[in-house]
């Protein structure tokens, strides 16, 4: 358990330099549609590195045949499930700190229920309980930053993350109902997608042509070569390394219990967003009610994944 627990804390731990360095590139200027779009096009080149090296070049030729053969539904659902999400995260870090972001990106466990309701599901009311803790701890985050932000600033910081937080699980289960072969969505290959890192790959190539669309609309000029340096950072740190460390402590655990241990690990990322703002952006320390409704939010989110996961 001690392992698992690490390795899931070391994941948070590089998940959280998405929210950190997506700040520290607004700060600098850098524009919201680059940290955004440049993310995807390093991740399409490095899990293509890392799909030939591990599974060899036989197998990511399966993969690119696959998005060939579907390209409209991997354009769909990497548009919606990356695309649209990680635009509006970006967009929001231009208005919050990161910590922030991360906090509020925690509604995305229960917009999940709702997008698997939208799909037929049905839920413990037990659920819906944890799930109004984790809300509640947010609201107060937000709410406490009314008495020295711009209402304005509170709406385009906040808002983007609630739709984003929709936009992440409704692109996944569209993969996963046709992976699941639901007879209204293309017959992909199930096989395939067993493989995490060839899901992330196709969802993060069918993304790319809403990028190219978006560009127009964003009125962005050139990104310095620091935010490319930067973007890149991101893209391995937490498009590969943190998504390799997750998986790895997912793989491992031997039961619900240990699965719900490693899933809760994931709210540290408020955490170490928190503690690398502080360090690095010298980021002013949140108030009390802020320190509060974050701890809330946190625990609400452990004990849903706890009971999800019996």
């Amino acid at each position: 358990m001690l392992r698992l627990m690490t390795l899931g804390l070391a994941a948070g731990l590089f998940f959280s330099t998405t929210f950190i360095l997506n700040r520290a590139m607004s700060l600098e200027g850098g524009h919201w549609y680059w940290s955004a779009s440049l993310r995807y096009l390093y991740m399409v080149g490095l899990l293509g590195v890392v799909l030939s090296l591990i599974k060899g070049r036989r197998y990511f030729r399966r993969v690119l045949v696959e998005f060939l053969r579907h390209w409209t539904f991997w354009v769909v659902s990497g548009s919606i499930g990356f695309g649209g999400f990680y635009a509006l995260i970006c967009f929001a870090a231009d208005h919050s700190p990161g910590w922030v972001v991360a906090t509020t990106w925690q509604l995305t466990i229960i917009a999940s229920l709702f997008v698997l309701m939208l799909f037929g599901r049905t839920f413990p009311k037990r659920i819906w309980v944890y799930s109004a803790v984790v809300f509640a701890g947010i609201l107060l985050v937000n709410i406490s930053r009314i008495a020295t932000e711009h209402a304005m600033t509170l709406l385009l910081g906040a808002s983007p993350v609630l739709l984003a937080a929709f936009l992440y699980p409704l692109g996944n289960q569209l993969v996963w109902e046709a992976k699941h072969g639901r007879p209204w969505l293309p017959r992909v290959d199930a096989s395939l997608l067993e493989n995490a890192f060839a899901k992330v790959f196709l969802l993060s190539l069918g993304s790319l042509p809403f990028w190219a669309l978006l560009y127009p609309f964003t009125s962005a000029p050139p990104p310095a070569q620091g935010q490319l340096v930067t973007v890149a950072l991101v893209a391995l740190l937490s498009g590969v390394i943190a998504t390799s460390l997750f998986l790895a402590a997912r793989n491992s655990a031997e039961d619900a219990s240990q699965l719900a241990a490693v899933d809760a690990t994931q709210s540290s990322e408020v955490l170490f967003a928190l503690a690398g703002e502080i360090l690095f952006l010298q980021a002013s320390l949140p108030s009390l009610t802020q320190l509060i409704g974050m701890l809330i939010a946190c625990a609400g989110l452990v004990a849903f994944v706890r009971l999800e996961d019996r």
